[in-house]
């Protein structure tokens, strides 16, 4: 916990962040700006009370690092706070260097405008009612500069430069410090803009996936009864014919298909709800693609395929649910439909991540698809031939998952899907 990227992170975290760096840039300035006057023009001034306003001011400073070591929510009232002590500080040494008459006085800008930046509008208000009262008091009530040692015109030449001198510093530090105020503020605005986006957007996946998975409930329902009729009548036809042997190997593929669309939608009711990631088991690397492949190979007996596997052994372990499978079998069936020839899968695994390409040999992708691939019932397919939600709801899942799914054209010719998930911490001594 000994570096600043550690620290509260919330956006109110991040602008006390901010206001921290401004104190410290403060501290120094005020160090460097006391120590001119004491030292190069050698004014007398209260020194005592001035020191201590600014050791004051870094320790509270102080207080404030360790206060945002703590992942607790800074609030609008401890904020507006935090302004207080700065804008009590100015006061304070405005008070024992010539009051109103200080060029600095100015900076009482500083403060109101970082809370009409930050703060809601009643606190904004609040600032200016209190940064107009402590200029007024200091119209009255002040420790005037010594001008003792001077004559009349000396005197006035005197206070003339040291005001325009100071005029123009203070107007530099408040343009530094407003703008990179600002300039931050833009920038968690606009990465907060971003975050509400995305939570749209995944608002919006998650209705449509409960659609989708209300609708397929229905289905699962209404498929139920005429699977088992057609397995009930395959298994009558496996009974004859039994010399012929290409039938026979028919009517195996055919009640197999049944078996395992009756296999999936008697689990899709009973998983529903429960896809949770933290529900899933753990599972070797190449152990879990092997089972994936299989599957396909059962459910796309015709498909020419090749598999290749990389990685370190023993391979490290993978969250296994049947969200996860059925997203890569549907990435798979994806490039089954493209391919001409065949479809080529390598996977490649590290410590962090498992990298798994599915290359297919078909056209590729044009221009719509490569725009819209992904989006829900979007599909380059023929008519009858899909409903556009498989690559949807993989992606969706993968990113669930912590991965990412990016498809793109090869140089060579068709497509490539290209499958980031991580991996958990730990292998298993399980393989192929």
């Amino acid at each position: 916990m000994g570096t600043f990227s550690i620290l509260n992170q919330s956006a109110s975290g991040k602008n006390l962040q901010r206001l921290f760096l401004l104190r410290i840039i403060a501290i120094v300035s005020q160090i460097i700006i006391f120590w001119t006057v004491y030292s190069v023009i050698e004014l007398e001034l209260p020194w005592m009370p001035i020191i201590l306003t600014i050791s004051l001011l870094a320790v509270l400073n102080f207080f404030t690092w360790i206060r945002l070591r703590y992942a607790w929510l800074v609030t609008n009232p401890e904020f507006f706070v935090q302004l207080l002590i700065d804008v009590a500080s100015l006061t304070a040494l405005l008070y024992f260097s010539g009051g109103s008459t200080n060029p600095f006085i100015s900076l009482y800008l500083l403060p109101l405008t970082i809370a009409a930046t930050v703060l809601p509008w009643h606190y904004t208000w609040t600032m200016a009612v209190i940064t107009i009262s402590c200029y007024t008091f200091l119209l009255f009530q002040f420790v005037p500069l010594p001008h003792d040692h001077l004559d009349d015109h000396s005197r006035h030449m005197f206070e003339f430069n040291l005001h325009v001198s100071g005029m123009w510093l203070t107007f530099v530090l408040s343009t530094l410090l407003i703008t990179f105020f600002v300039v931050k503020m833009n920038a968690s605005i606009r990465d907060r803009d971003k975050e509400l986006s995305r939570s749209r957007e995944q608002a919006l996946q998650n209705e449509q996936i409960i659609a989708l998975g209300t609708l397929a409930a229905g289905a699962a329902h209404e498929l139920g009864t005429p699977l088992s009729t057609m397995a009930i009548i395959t298994g009558e036809l496996q009974q004859e014919s039994l010399e012929n042997v290409e039938f026979q190997r028919s009517i195996r593929i055919l009640r197999d298909q049944i078996a395992l669309c009756k296999q999936t939608l008697t689990h899709l009711l009973a998983d529903a709800g429960q896809a949770r990631v933290e529900e899933g088991n753990g599972q070797p690397v190449d152990v879990f693609l092997q089972q994936v492949i299989d599957k396909w190979q059962l459910v796309r007996p015709s498909i020419r395929f090749t598999s290749r596997y990389d990685g370190m052994q023993p391979a490290p372990v993978i969250m296994n649910t049947r969200l996860l499978s059925q997203s890569i079998l549907n990435l798979l069936n994806n490039a089954a439909d493209a391919s001409i020839r065949q479809v080529d899968i390598t996977c490649r695994w590290d410590e962090k991540q498992l990298h798994l390409e599915i290359l297919d040999d078909g056209p590729g992708l044009d221009a719509e698809a490569a725009e819209h691939a992904g989006e829900p019932f979007f599909t380059s397919k023929g008519p009858g031939q899909g409903f556009g939600i498989g690559l949807f709801l993989a992606n969706t899942n993968i990113e669930r998952f912590g991965g990412s799914v990016r498809l793109f054209n090869r140089p060579e010719g068709g497509a490539c899907t290209h499958v980031i998930l991580p991996v958990l911490q730990g292998t298993a001594s399980t393989s192929l």
